[in-house]
């Protein structure tokens, strides 16, 4: 494609992009206010232009091929751009407006978020946030989410990622239980008492243990724990160790409310618990260097609010 031939399909690259986040030509055309057909016609146009199939077409669904991935993250860049040169005016003249759509994880959203968001609300009345609770990966470019929170120990490639905060799991179990069974004072003790754990994976009943020993070295540690309840939901894992079921493996986030009220007392706190759901809590958008005003406030207020040990 020659140096300036692209400006001959900016419309059919906005159709496409259209066509791609709704999953449907007649979604599509609605908003654009154009025809199915016409729709279509473009997003052929584009195809013929670019040399590659971008869209799978069936009875029942469109799919993006290989490359149409690729073009769409293109095309939502070109158009965040187009979008981001017309708000100019917006981020110099006015304050942020808008509605915000932020996803995170369960127990992280209600836990950590909730209450910053809500102190969010009330110092930008024009700023509305819509809050996707999911615990699953959402990819903001495809599922059209302005920003992301994900726990991972390495934040994706193609996304600008900011630090939150440390993602820790401990052990924890309430003062009753640990009153009513024998002391835990070495990781190798939970082989004799009721281990709440996640059961997602098939290891994930053993649990690894590190301590820094004499002389900076490690000991690590590993133990293979059983228990009455096994759930794949912190909080559900939370609330079983409330219940007197056990000792918990809980993220620290959603065992600080009761840690603080003495409903449950950590165990081997001079241990580190490792795993694969460590980390750091990471706030994750597309790489738009014209981040809109109601975007660049909330991520600025979530980091500044957001406690980072």
């Amino acid at each position: 494609m020659g140096t300036n031939s692209f400006l001959k399909v900016l419309p059919e690259m906005v159709t496409f992009m259209r066509v791609a986040e709704l999953g449907s030509f007649s979604a599509a055309a609605d908003l654009l206010g154009i025809t199915p057909s016409a729709a279509s016609r473009q997003v052929k146009r584009l195809e013929q232009e670019i040399g590659v199939q971008l869209l799978q077409r069936t009875t029942r669904q469109l799919r993006l091929t290989e490359p149409g991935v690729e073009a769409f993250a293109r095309c939502r860049e070109l158009v965040a751009a187009a979008q981001g040169a017309m708000d100019i005016g917006a981020q110099f003249a006015r304050a942020p407006a808008g509605r915000v759509r932020l996803s995170a994880p369960k127990a992280f959203a209600r836990h950590v978020l909730h209450p910053h968001l809500l102190d969010f609300l009330r110092q930008y009345p024009a700023v509305d946030v819509q809050l996707i609770v999911a615990d699953r990966d959402i990819d903001p470019i495809r599922e059209g989410v302005d920003l992301v929170v994900r726990l991972t120990t390495a934040p994706p490639e193609g996304l600008v990622a900011r630090r939150l905060m440390a993602a820790e799991h401990i052990l924890c179990a309430t003062p009753a239980y640990l009153a009513r069974h024998a002391a835990i004072t070495h990781p190798h003790d939970l082989r004799a008492h009721s281990c709440l754990s996640l059961g997602e994976h098939e290891r994930d009943n053993h649990w690894r243990f590190r301590k820094e020993g004499e002389d900076d070295a490690k000991v690590e540690i590993e133990v293979a724990v059983d228990g009455r309840y096994v759930c794949n939901h912190s909080e559900m894992r939370l609330g079983g160790a409330l219940a007197d079921l056990g000792v918990a493996c809980v993220p620290t986030f959603t065992a600080r409310e009761a840690l603080d009220d003495g409903r449950v007392m950590r165990v081997l706190s001079d241990w580190t618990l490792q795993g694969n759901y460590q980390g750091q809590a990471w706030l994750l958008y597309p790489p738009n260097r014209y981040l809109p005003p109601k975007c660049r406030v909330l991520v600025e207020h979530l980091l500044s609010a957001v406690p980072s040990p």
